[in-house]
């Protein structure tokens, strides 16, 4: 091996940023956010959407028992949730659907919230949740809403 080629292996070698991959450009094809933090609150919410998708889909039970007595079809309205938790937990990793997955979720949030109401209201058919844990639930609706608009719009354009 030359001595010119070997001289550009090692420049490769010790900056990752410079080697071309698959895997580089996979991460680039996602048009991340800039920020590290906004970034790993994005990736977070993808994880927590698809688990809980996942989660509503084979272990359906406990989310049949939470909703209210006047909405009709429980067991299939908590599986299209678990569907559209899950699609909303990818889609916020597809660029191109980001934005409407992020609307999407926060939609989905304020169509279960009659549950959460329901337990806080009706708190002696939840024995094993704390009183506490329920109004807190109420509250933590309004940071998830947040959550998912907030990290995925688009970072702002800067004037160039």
């Amino acid at each position: 091996m030359s001595e010119t080629a070997l001289s550009e292996k090692t420049a490769l070698s010790q900056n990752p940023s410079q080697q071309p991959g698959a895997m580089r450009r996979a991460i680039e094809s996602m048009q991340l956010p800039k920020s590290r933090i906004k970034c790993f609150f994005l990736f977070l919410l993808s994880a927590f959407f698809t688990y809980a998708g996942f989660h509503h889909l084979f272990a359906p039970d406990f989310y049949v028992s939470i909703m209210p007595p006047w909405i009709p079809g429980h067991l299939a309205l908590v599986y299209i949730s678990g569907v559209f938790e899950i699609m909303g937990g990818i889609g916020v990793l597809i660029p191109r659907f980001r934005s409407l997955a992020g609307l999407g979720l926060v939609a989905l949030l304020v169509a279960v919230y009659p549950a959460n109401l329901y337990m806080a209201f009706n708190p002696e058919l939840f024995p094993d949740v704390p009183v506490v844990a329920l109004y807190v639930r109420l509250a933590l609706q309004f940071v998830a809403f947040y959550w998912a608009y907030s990290v995925t719009r688009p970072d702002p354009v800067s004037a160039a």
